[in-house]
């Protein structure tokens, strides 16, 4: 006896049709029959008509095809072993999974993969969710030639991030059409390969221009010390003096370079460590003091009573509190005070604001733009001088973007500037 588990809806449908066939050939015969008694005895049994009508209706809605017999034993069918260590293999993948049919339609995919494309669908077509030329154009070419090939993705929003994707054949069971003649797509992050090429490259380039300047002071002191000044013990410690500024400056030059590198090689990982903003204010304000009190300025702090909660890296969000505080100190000591404040932005998305605002002689218009631009500065001299690297505040946009925020700058000449990063709130410590 056959198992109607192993029953297919079409060979249900195919086994239901002379049922439905006998059915209406009954109601027919029987509608004759009814009416031809109903003639002989006489118009006026009118009961015999009404029997006859209902074996008609009954007929029909026996053999109306409206719902697929077999629709029920379809949805209780057990899914194959085949299937369920598929889907297995699929979820435990950590990279983007799509696998799409002739049609391009999506089959199936895994959790990485939804993640990576908001909009797709199991059943609706890839081009929905994945809008690239190329790697729709490489799907076509692998379901007309049959062999695998390589296409790059890139995608520019929340970060820029680049994927390698592997196109091949599906190669399916022969009696599993649904999936026969598709491809499987693998996605492979090359985001942080393309980072570190790009650090790499940005590094030489910037490094050896930055660099320059002091390594022809050093190498023009040590060949005065050799020669001329050899005996000369004031113009020996005048010059060491220098050589050790110089020193100096390349150090703080590759420090902040490798921060900034190990800031991009994270750009694309968003923190998951819930930080109180207003400590970290509290925490540098007091760290920094004392280098105002040296310079004749007061820093005051505005912070709120209860914790000002965002997800975020404590030694970035640290970095960014010294950056904007210490450039307030050196770059607006004319104004003869630095106001911190902390506050929240109530609105649809709750969020967290640091600012800090100086009263010194303030930017220009033009400046604005191109501030957090690497080694961009509007005073070069002045900006060496106290020790400016021109990657402070390249440095802090990257932190900000990192943890999902916004930098706003905001001056005008004569009145100081302000400097505002602004955070999505996190939700109350656990």
């Amino acid at each position: 006896m056959t198992d109607p588990d192993d029953l297919t809806p079409d060979a249900l449908r195919q086994s239901a049709t002379p049922i439905r066939d006998a059915a209406l050939r009954g109601a027919v015969v029987a509608c004759f029959v009814l009416v031809a008694v109903a003639l002989v005895r006489g118009y006026g049994d009118g009961w015999l008509l009404v029997w006859a009508g209902v074996a008609i209706l009954t007929g029909f809605l026996v053999a109306s095809p409206k719902r697929p017999l077999g629709t029920a034993v379809r949805s209780q069918t057990k899914a194959s072993p085949r299937s369920s260590v598929a889907e297995a293999v699929l979820a435990q993948i950590p990279d983007p999974v799509i696998l799409v049919n002739q049609r391009a339609l999506v089959i199936e995919a895994n959790r990485a993969a939804y993640d990576l494309l908001a909009g797709l669908k199991t059943g609706h077509p890839l081009s929905f969710a994945l809008r690239s030329p190329d790697v729709l154009d490489g799907i076509q070419e692998v379901l007309e030639t049959g062999e695998p090939l390589k296409v790059e993705y890139s995608e520019r929003i929340p970060t820029e991030r680049t994927f390698e994707v592997h196109i091949g054949p599906l190669q399916a069971d022969v009696s599993d059409a649904e999936v026969q003649a598709g491809v499987v797509l693998f996605f492979r992050d090359l985001t942080s390969a393309r980072r570190l090429e790009a650090m790499r490259a940005d590094f030489v380039a910037n490094a050896s221009h930055e660099l320059r300047t002091p390594l022809a002071s050093l190498l023009g002191f040590i060949e005065t010390l050799q020669g001329p000044a050899r005996e000369d013990v004031r113009a020996r410690e005048r010059f060491l003096d220098i050589m050790k500024g110089q020193a100096q400056r390349m150090k703080r030059l590759i420090d902040d370079l490798l921060s900034l590198s190990r800031i991009e090689m994270r750009a694309h990982l968003s923190p998951t460590q819930t930080v109180d903003l207003a400590t970290i204010a509290s925490q540098m304000v007091e760290t920094l003091s004392p280098l105002a009190r040296e310079r004749g300025m007061v820093i005051k702090a505005s912070l709120p009573n209860r914790p000002a909660l965002v997800l975020g890296d404590r030694d970035e969000l640290l970095r960014i509190a010294e950056n904007l505080i210490e450039n307030a100190v050196k770059y607006g000591e004319s104004g003869g005070r630095v106001d911190v404040e902390v506050a929240r932005i109530d609105g649809p998305v709750p969020q967290i604001a640091f600012s800090v605002q100086d009263y010194g002689p303030g930017i220009a218009p033009e400046h604005l733009p191109r501030l957090t631009e690497r080694f961009y500065r509007v005073d070069v001299v002045q900006s060496r001088d106290k020790g400016g690297t021109g990657l402070g505040l390249a440095i802090v946009k990257h932190i900000v973007n990192r943890h999902r925020g916004q930098l706003a700058i905001a001056s005008e000449p004569g009145q100081g500037a302000r400097f505002t990063a602004t955070f999505p709130e996190a939700g109350p410590r656990q």
